[in-house]
């Protein structure tokens, strides 16, 4: 087993563990992005489906630690759906045939990576890596062994003799949210390192993932404990107040989740 594959499950075995087996939860009534007005909404803390969630009208918000728990809870019955990006919906909805996504996409977005305010020399390194990987095609390599068809074809690795000697990179990240990031033993992997880890290939600098909730990354950044974050961030304007970001390095989607039945 792959990976992505190991990872993806290890996370899914979380939910699918902690079901209430045999319990009664209330039928379905989310059919539609409209229907969302006056429900309970689940998402992970400090996402944009944590944003979103909160200008739709009439809507309880329920915030969680993790995605993970936020389906729990919609399999349980204690919200009536989970917006979060289409990737993790995936990979959740594959492995928990009671739920499914709803066919009209919530919000259209572009990830960004997070870096400190007046950090213009990194920022400008950062766009320059990033453009290069563009062109080249290692980025579209590398989301595609991440996402679609192809996952797990591709995997990426850093050049033989890379050069490291302009320092460490510290990147902040929630490996909570797969693809983009998740846990296989110690080791962070997913889309968002691999990219990170190319860009430190073309820095010549060492890369280092530091662990942490989702909504501890811009504080982090902005105190300098880390040099960046990097977890399927958006850009927003709440956002902006504390860190700059870099040039968008993938579009997403945001998505609704919700019970079959």
């Amino acid at each position: 087993m792959n990976l992505k594959k190991t990872a993806a499950a290890l996370c899914i075995m979380s939910v699918c563990a902690l079901s209430a087996c045999g319990s009664s939860v209330p039928a379905n009534t989310v059919n539609s992005v409209d229907d969302l007005n006056g429900k309970t909404i689940g998402v992970q803390l400090g996402t944009t489906g944590d944003i979103y969630a909160g200008d739709v009208e009439g809507a309880a918000v329920e915030r969680y630690n993790k995605g993970a728990d936020a389906i729990q809870a919609l399999k349980q019955g204690k919200v009536d759906a989970v917006i979060i990006d289409n990737e993790p919906a995936k990979v959740f909805v594959e492995n928990n045939d009671d739920l499914k996504i709803l066919p009209d996409a919530f919000a259209v977005e572009e990830y960004a990576i997070a870096i400190k305010k007046g950090n213009d020399e990194l920022t400008e390194q950062i766009n320059g890596a990033l453009a290069e990987l563009k062109a080249d095609g290692t980025l579209d390599s590398i989301k595609t062994n991440w996402i679609g068809e192809e996952a797990g074809q591709h995997p990426y690795t850093s050049p033989e003799g890379t050069d490291r000697s302009n320092g460490t990179l510290v990147m902040a990240t929630n490996p909570e949210f797969p693809p983009y990031e998740s846990m296989s033993g110690d080791t962070v992997i997913g889309f968002d390192a691999d990219m990170m880890q190319a860009v430190c290939d073309r820095l010549g600098m060492e890369l280092v993932i530091d662990s942490m909730s989702f909504d501890s990354i811009i504080a982090a950044v902005d105190s300098g404990k880390a040099d960046v974050g990097v977890a399927g961030m958006t850009v927003t304007e709440e956002r902006l107040e504390n860190v700059n970001f870099s040039d968008p390095y993938t579009t997403a989607t945001q998505v609704v989740i919700v019970r079959k039945d």
